[in-house]
């Protein structure tokens, strides 16, 4: 018997990234990827807000935005149980114990590295 592979549904996913050509690349391999993307959120207040209200389903938190750590969102997301990935150019140096063997992206990255990204981190949530 063959085995059917369905394919990924759309997930509306949150970018939290300042550099807003990155955003835009970010944005354009997640709708290529059959995503549907909200933000992208480029200042913490901003994320922060997206955080606690909006509706999505996963999330691409860059660490350093503007200056301050996205941790504060990671605490919200972790909250409501919406899985999440970290990206960073820095590695994973400096990150609080709870978040150490989180899903982490390091910049630059390639799509395939992305998508393994999400399905890692969304396998861990269920």
């Amino acid at each position: 018997m063959e085995q059917q592979v369905s394919e990924p549904k759309v997930k509306r996913i949150l970018v939290v990234e300042d550099e807003v050509l990155l955003a835009m690349q970010l944005e354009d391999l997640l709708i290529e990827m059959g995503h549907e993307v909200v933000g992208p959120a480029i200042r913490i207040p901003e994320a922060l807000e997206f955080a606690r209200q909006a509706h999505f389903d996963f999330a691409v938190l860059d660490i350093n935005v503007a200056g301050s750590q996205s941790f504060p969102i990671a605490d919200i997301l972790s909250a409501r149980a919406i899985p999440f990935v970290f990206a960073t150019g820095y590695g994973a140096e400096g990150f609080p114990p709870e978040y150490c063997d989180h899903p982490t992206l390091q910049k630059p990255y390639e799509p395939r590295e992305l998508q393994q990204a999400i399905e890692s981190a969304l396998a861990l949530s269920v």
